[in-house]
């Protein structure tokens, strides 16, 4: 858990603005599950800025401060028994320049009474009835908690040290708390407001006058809340058994199906004589960024590694491509471990021990395609299809990404056909943030927008997780998009289906795309609607254009989107979702023919998506497909989204609600990244992959250390 994090002086500017407590009260409220006292607005209002301004008088106003942060990333089943330190503060130290780290504690308090005198651990304030535990008794706990072997600086060659402040004391106010025999330590040291020089002394002796962002990200690093991208991180294990390190709730999960495996799976290295027909079946629900794909693809390894035979099932074709062509390039074996939805119309003989079904919001009805002769086409639910084709059955599912009408995908209909066989699924849901910097409030936010929930949505306020903006103009959106991809972050452009979406023209090597989208002078093409390279090699096919350097020149829409991310997406909304009269209004669009070229243009504003075009589709499932297909496309970024409208209305309201953000510094641009966070994205490896985790892991075998999951 983590509030806020951001430099004192934009601190200050934030609360200049009046939006400093409301964005903590809204993330307290998320995290602790009721609403934040007034005691506890106070103490924000009051402490907070307290100390924002002693950093800025002792010269130090580009220190990091991290608000109300736990030790760790994982949520405890009660939200209220996570302990949180009041503030991180995170710079570099002046002298051995590693980065410093200092653990501070806020009192309100002006007096203290007496303390217990048999133990000195227990402090009496007036007016509060209760006796508090010493304030350098809870540093400490925090200082062991951060710092120790499983802290998110447990290794790290930093100063860390912690005090508390009283910034409504006198030192003789509080003379108890000072005593011969009050806690010792790094972490000990109390300042008053006639302590106020001695304080200011202090902050210049641990942290320099430079930037704390690159300790700041250390932190966030250690909280896992700055993630290695699925697929770099899938390079980077080249093969070894373990790809991800799973956290929390993820662990617990991938344990359980594990269990469950080693219980009704035959030793592979010693079939039973009778065949074992028990079958399982798991349902793991979770929003995007929850680590849904990273614990799937963590099974498949661990399985594999067992022996087991397992495959990798998704309704995407981008997602599948993109393992398949960039991770698995050059290794058949490991291709064709990924697969579809669609390939189970004939269970295979004999099934599966393992299917891994990642999307399963994208399930359909039936298994048809044109294109497949009449004995390929299904006769039955999907879903059954699936669960006949191995004995035990994981389905990953979100029902916010649910972008087509004919997706059935549900956890009630995954539970009545697994039910059907006599099978009671184990359910699973993941819930920590790990996609679009770990920013929950900003999932939150792009929910409230959309009209996802209930909640009217809030003026975004910048949390220095994630980053948001809106470009004035296409052009705009793409110089934007263009610098940062130039400069080593990893970027595209993504739009709303609402410009019609040609094939390649011409023939062979050479053909050439249309520029569809068309916004006034700004013309641009979809990527490429092919499984093969166009112009002559520089335009790569449809199910590598997220991950090939080439895919910068092209958008994107939401099926070649789903399920990958970028450190930087530009998101253009088309006029199929446009707000009008405070409501947002849903349009289909209609098209016309250019009478010079042939191709498809735009005759009247809307969506062009041709799923989305049945004549027996409701208008609140028309509806329901937008609003999800912009939530997707709103939630590819690990660090900026930069939003714009072709529609002036809807334009306007997205400056509204994004508000005022350039506040010193909060634009993660490359060249404002600190050194830690320029982490270059992977090249698809060349030659084959070491499939070692294809033959069974030895018992106990240690494994070098793994890449933080997404």
């Amino acid at each position: 858990m983590l509030l806020l994090r951001l430099s004192a002086q934009d601190l200050l500017a934030l609360n200049s603005r009046r939006r400093m407590v409301p964005h903590l009260a809204a993330r307290w409220k998320h995290f602790r599950k009721t609403d934040a006292s007034h005691s506890e607005r106070t103490a924000w209002a009051e402490s907070l800025v307290e100390l924002a301004q002693d950093l800025i008088e002792a010269g130090r106003g580009n220190v990091e401060m991290i608000v109300e942060c736990g030790a760790t990333a994982d949520e405890p089943e009660n939200p209220h028994d996570q302990r949180l330190i009041d503030v991180v503060l995170a710079g570099h130290h002046p002298e051995t320049h590693r980065p410093s780290f200092q653990l501070v504690e806020l009192k309100r308090w002006s007096t203290v009474t007496r303390v217990e005198q048999a133990t000195a651990e227990l402090v009496y304030v007036p007016g509060i009835c209760e006796p508090k535990r010493h304030p350098a008794l809870q540093l400490r706990e925090y200082f062991q908690l951060f710092t120790g072997d499983e802290g998110p600086l447990a290794g790290q060659l930093i100063e860390c040290g912690g005090f508390t402040y009283l910034h409504n004391a006198t030192e003789e106010s509080v003379k108890p708390l000072l005593a011969v025999d009050a806690p010792m330590g790094p972490y000990a040291r109390t300042y008053t407001k006639d302590r106020h020089n001695r304080l200011l002394a202090d902050l210049r002796k641990h942290f320099a006058e430079d930037g704390g962002d690159s300790a700041a990200e250390l932190l966030l690093r250690g909280l896992s809340l700055r993630n290695t991208p699925l697929l770099d991180a899938m390079i980077k294990s080249r093969g070894e058994d373990t790809v991800f390190a799973l956290r929390g709730k993820q662990k617990e999960v991938a344990e359980d199906v594990l269990d469950k495996a080693s219980l009704i799976l035959d030793d592979p290295d010693q079939p039973g004589l009778i065949p074992d027909d028990r079958r399982a079946v798991f349902i793991i629900t979770g929003g995007a960024g929850t680590g849904k794909s990273a614990v799937g693809l963590e099974l498949k390894a661990e399985l594999e590694a067992a022996g087991r035979t397992v495959k990798y099932a998704s309704g995407s074709r981008a997602f599948n491509g993109a393992l398949q062509e960039h991770v698995g390039y050059g290794d058949r074996e490991f291709k064709e471990s990924f697969t579809y939805f669609s390939n189970f119309v004939t269970p295979p003989e004999p099934p599966l021990d393992v299917l891994i079904c990642d999307e399963a919001h994208r399930l359909r009805d039936r298994t048809t395609n044109r294109y497949l002769p009449a004995e390929r086409q299904g006769t039955k639910p999907q879903v059954d299809e699936l669960l006949d084709a191995s004995r035990l059955t994981v389905f990953f599912l979100d029902g916010s990404q649910t972008v087509r009408p004919n997706e059935v995908g549900t956890v009630d209909l995954i539970e009545d056909a697994a039910k059907a066989r006599g099978l009671v699924p184990a359910r699973h849901e993941l819930t920590d943030q790990y996609r679009c910097g770990g920013s929950d409030g900003y999932v939150r936010w792009v929910q409230d927008l959309l009209g996802l929930t209930a909640d009217e949505p809030r003026t975004w306020t910048p949390d220095g997780l994630m980053h948001v903006e809106v470009a004035d103009s296409p052009e705009e959106l793409e110089r934007i998009i263009r610098t940062e991809s130039e400069a080593g972050a990893s970027a595209r452009m993504v739009a709303g289906f609402c410009w019609p979406w040609s094939k390649p023209r011409g023939k062979g090597k050479g053909r050439w795309l249309e520029a569809d989208v068309r916004i006034g002078g700004w013309h641009q093409p979809w990527n490429a609607d092919s499984d093969s390279w166009c112009e002559n090699g520089t335009v790569p096919p449809s199910k590598i254009w997220s991950v090939d350097p080439a895919g910068i020149n092209q958008i994107g829409c939401v099926y070649t989107a789903q399920g990958l991310e970028w450190d930087w997406c530009g998101v253009i909304m088309g006029e199929d979702m446009v707000r009008r009269d405070g409501r947002w209004v849903f349009r289909r669009g209609k098209t016309r023919k250019d009478p010079e070229t042939g191709a498809k243009r735009v005759a009247v504003p809307g969506s062009f998506d041709p799923r989305l075009r049945w004549k027996n589709l409701s208008e609140e499932d028309f509806a329901r497909c937008i609003r999800h297909a912009y939530h997707v496309l709103m939630t590819r970024a690990s660090r900026a989204t930069v939003l714009y409208s072709t529609d002036e209305e809807t334009q306007a309201y997205l400056k509204e609600v994004v508000g005022d953000v350039q506040i010193h510094g909060l634009r993660p641009t490359w060249d404002n990244l600190p050194p830690i966070a320029k982490v270059p994205h992977l090249p698809r490896p060349k030659g084959k992959r070491n499939r070692s985790r294809n033959r069974k892991k030895k018992q106990n075998q240690t494994h070098p250390e793994q890449p933080p999951l997404f």
